[in-house]
């Protein structure tokens, strides 16, 4: 069976953020599996950390200015998508950038530009985690 060669153009936008969604909760799980080895609850909940609206909506707001000019193309068109869904935890604009947040890591994994990608998550972690530790 021939690989073809993904063109972005032919994907919805919200397929993009869905298809980021579990990238990045699965860099998410090995990442805080690695600084930890308690029960699968407390797991959850330190997970919830970076994969929550906020915290998504809060690490684009502080990297936007340096994302490539296609990557911001991507965030928009993400957050600007009609939303399907009412979220439960959360205002609908954190939602929406949010949203933008996953289309970003969706685009970066489909078009298999592995070292951007992990280069955008790894960010994200050190933003996140930098944020935790100025708040205590």
């Amino acid at each position: 069976m021939e690989d073809r060669k993904i063109d972005i153009r032919e994907y919805n936008i919200k397929a993009l953020a869905y298809v980021g969604d579990a990238v990045y909760e699965l860099y998410v799980r090995k990442h805080i599996m690695k600084k930890s080895s308690e029960q699968v609850n407390k797991l959850h909940k330190k997970a919830v950390k970076y994969v929550s609206a906020k915290a998504q909506s809060y690490v684009i707001e502080q990297i936007i200015e340096s994302l490539e000019e296609e990557l911001v193309d991507i965030f928009k068109r993400g957050r600007n998508a009609m939303a399907n869904t009412i979220p439960k935890n959360t205002d609908v604009i954190t939602y929406k950038i949010s949203t933008g947040f996953e289309a970003v890591v969706g685009y970066l994994y489909l078009t298999e530009k592995t070292d951007r990608l992990e280069k955008f998550i790894y960010d994200a972690f050190e933003i996140i985690e930098n944020k935790e530790t100025n708040e205590e």
